[in-house]
């Protein structure tokens, strides 16, 4: 894990490097502070030698300024070095989720990513900025402490020998305890931003069914569950404070027992403790118990960074289970599409597949409409060609060669696929578009508008091409928003076009227009649609009809009708459906 978590460091490295360095000057000039006034209480002050004082006054006041500048620049280096860290670290997950097939995102849930690459990143950062000051700051002050007290008097420092070890694992108890919780809360944070993330995408269907008040009792349940994981843990560490108190306490009245004891009485070899050495201890002592303080405070954050590390680690240890072989294919000849005895399923572990014993060839250039009813498997059949997914058995070609020889990026800049979800980003139409070809002018822009049969409703807007279309896309229609989803899709010039349900928000008149228009202006381009409507894939040159995941028909429309009982029935519903809407209109 550790290892894993120290890649992100990179450049800046020196700067974590340094930072414990100036820290361990800082303390070995605070710890000399007291020995050097321990000199000239005894041999100063008690014997009136005024001009050692003021020596010894000064070279206290000169270790105090370095020890004071030492610790500004452990400061600055360790911010920047944590900064910079948490900022490779969130590059480095990001860029391993983009590398990420559907699957992998399945298995963490878009909340627990979002949740790893904030909070998570936050607690990790925060305790790398202690490790590298603090972490070095505390052991190494409780360190030379001890050795200048044992200087000083090594009765007097069995005290502390005695106390550290004990106050060591209690400490390490607490926070091993409390790592359960601590796991259990980060999940529970998970479950939060689902919340959160559902709520605010589905806001217009919770005001319009009224659900408002049931969305805010499940958040609020979820809160509770949140707070009482939150209160388990912090229960455990809360007896980090009273033991840390005890120990502080404890040492300072031994201290002052057995302290003003030797100065009084002397030690059993007749030597007697000095004012200066008393006084010298005590300083020693609140160093001594401060950095016992400080390991438990770092033992708390540790408690709570450990289970954040693991989240991270998790993300960027995942191999990805689609990535490119070993000597890939750069060039796709062709449209055409085959796929042999297919047969795929989403969980490996599932005995039922998702698809099963699928067997299709398809011409380049080719129009492919698939239908079915819900849950048919449909968007599974054409998700396969571009690699969203692998297929489970079997063997899929696009240009005669295995999905799986070509590099990736090759593969699915030949094959556009317009999703049945379509996602526009925050920004202007211009900036949308150029999402299927960055290079692309405003001429060629407006060209694939036309084909996408969107340029009509976009040369209405005043800011034409810069129309800023909002978060999502919010600022246009659901039918306009395919539209420009298609246009987006065709700047890519691929060989292969996937329509995924993706004109189901626009009148039949317009649909009709879009597939003219494809069929005119991308005739060698491969266009497989999937449609509820028939009359979206009628004139098709070949239809195939999924049900339950096995493709139970196939053929043109005509043949299909005479062929294909469950093609008939739907046609016929529809057909139903489209006689009764005009005598309606009659």
């Amino acid at each position: 894990m550790i290892r894993t978590l120290a890649k992100s460091v990179r450049e800046y490295k020196t700067y974590a490097i340094l930072a414990p360095i100036f820290v361990i000057l800082e303390v070995v000039f605070e710890v000399l502070i007291p020995f050097v006034m321990s000199n000239m209480l005894d041999k100063g002050i008690n014997e009136s030698r005024w001009l050692y004082v003021l020596g010894m006054g000064g070279l206290m006041l000169l270790m105090a300024i370095v020890s004071l500048i030492c610790g500004v620049f452990s400061g600055k280096f360790s911010s920047v070095a944590a900064a910079g860290f948490a900022k490779n670290l969130r590059h480095d997950m990001y860029e391993k989720i983009q590398t990420y097939s559907f699957k992998n995102i399945d298995y963490f849930s878009t909340a627990s990513l979002v949740t790893r690459l904030t909070t998570d990143i936050t607690n990790v950062e925060m305790s790398f900025q202690m490790i590298i000051r603090i972490v070095v700051r505390a052991p190494f002050m409780l360190i030379f402490a001890f050795i200048m007290t044992m200087i000083l008097n090594w009765q007097i420092g069995l005290i502390f020998l005695v106390a550290i070890p004990v106050l060591g694992f209690t400490l390490i108890a607490l926070m091993s305890r409390s790592l359960k919780p601590f796991s259990k809360l980060f999940k529970q944070y998970d479950v939060i931003n689902r919340d959160v993330e559902e709520d605010l995408i589905s806001i217009r269907v919770v005001k319009s069914f009224v659900k408002e008040k049931d969305e805010i009792e499940l958040f609020k349940k979820d809160s509770n569950i949140l707070k009482d994981f939150a209160c388990k843990a912090e229960q455990i560490l809360a007896w980090n404070g009273p033991i840390v108190q005890f120990a502080v306490y404890a040492c300072s009245i031994a201290l002052a027992f057995f302290g003003a004891k030797c100065i009084v009485e002397g030690f059993g070899n007749g030597e007697y403790m000095t004012v200066g050495e008393l006084t010298s201890c005590f300083s020693y002592t609140m160093q001594i118990l401060m950095s016992l303080m400080l390991i438990s405070n770092i033992f708390v954050m540790l408690a709570m960074s450990v289970t954040s590390a693991r989240r991270i680690v998790e993300v960027l240890n995942v191999d990805p289970d689609i990535k490119n072989p070993e000597n890939p294919v750069y060039e796709v000849k062709d449209g055409t599409i085959t796929y042999e005895n297919v047969n795929f399923k989403y969980n490996e572990d599932s005995p039922i597949f998702n698809l099963t014993d699928i067997n299709v060839n398809i011409k380049s250039g080719s129009v492919i409409g698939v239908i079915g009813g819900t849950g048919s498997a449909k968007s599974s059949f054409v998700s396969l060609i571009p690699r969203l997914y692998d297929v489970s058995e079997g063997s899929l070609k696009v240009g005669g060669v295995d999905v799986r020889d070509y590099d990736i990026e090759t593969l699915r800049n030949n094959v556009a696929m317009v999703l049945q979800k379509n996602v526009l980003f925050s920004g202007t139409i211009r900036e949308n578009l150029k999402w299927g070809n960055e290079e692309a002018t405003d001429e060629e822009l407006v060209e694939a508008l036309k084909q996408a049969c969107a340029y009509e409703f976009v040369s209405q807007f005043k800011e034409g091409l810069s129309y800023d279309l909002g978060q999502g896309g919010t600022n246009v229609s659901g039918g306009q928003k395919q539209r420009l989803c298609i246009a987006r899709a065709l700047l890519k010039k691929p060989k292969v076009l996937i329509l995924d349900d993706s004109t189901s928000a626009v009148d039949t008149k317009t649909d009709a227009i879009i597939r003219s228009s494809l069929k005119q202006t991308a005739p060698d381009v491969t266009k497989i649609i999937i449609a509820q409507r028939i009359s979206s894939v009628e004139d098709a040159d070949m239809i195939l009809v999924f049900d339950d995941g096995k493709i139970i028909g196939r053929g043109t429309h005509e043949e299909l009708i005479l062929n294909c009982p469950i093609y008939k029935e739907i046609n016929d519903l529809q057909k139903k459906g489209q006689d009764k809407e005009v005598n309606a209109n009659e």
